[in-house]
């Protein structure tokens, strides 16, 4: 039996859509946190619709360990960079985006 109900993974991956949708439209302001974010909401948007898959049609899609493996990989490069310092700027407030990080991180742990 699922964790989750279908009504509440659509809501999930309306917001995972918004926050793919705001990294993208505000790519320039930070390119390597936007290219991060934007990488990690798919992966958690793809776990969110396979679980939705599952549970409506009880079926698995196809394989999707390819494009998750690619843009966690690409997620986790700039991440590392990231703490060793390169590309680091003086960007205003980061409060939101890291409130948004840590709902992804969640969404990953509990939907893997």
């Amino acid at each position: 039996m699922s964790r989750f109900d279908i009504e509440t993974l659509k809501k999930i991956r309306d917001d995972l859509q918004e926050i793919h949708s705001t990294a993208i439209s505000n790519y320039h302001d930070y390119p390597e946190l936007m290219d991060t974010i934007d990488h990690l909401a798919r992966v958690a948007n793809m776990f969110a619709n396979d679980k939705i898959e599952n549970l409506v049609n009880n079926n698995l899609r196809a394989d999707p360990q390819g494009y998750i493996v690619s843009k966690l990989s690409s997620a986790s490069s700039r991440m590392k960079n990231y703490q060793k310092g390169i590309g680091k700027r003086e960007v205003g407030s980061y409060e939101n985006w890291i409130h948004r990080l840590e709902i992804l991180w969640w969404l990953y742990r509990n939907l893997w």
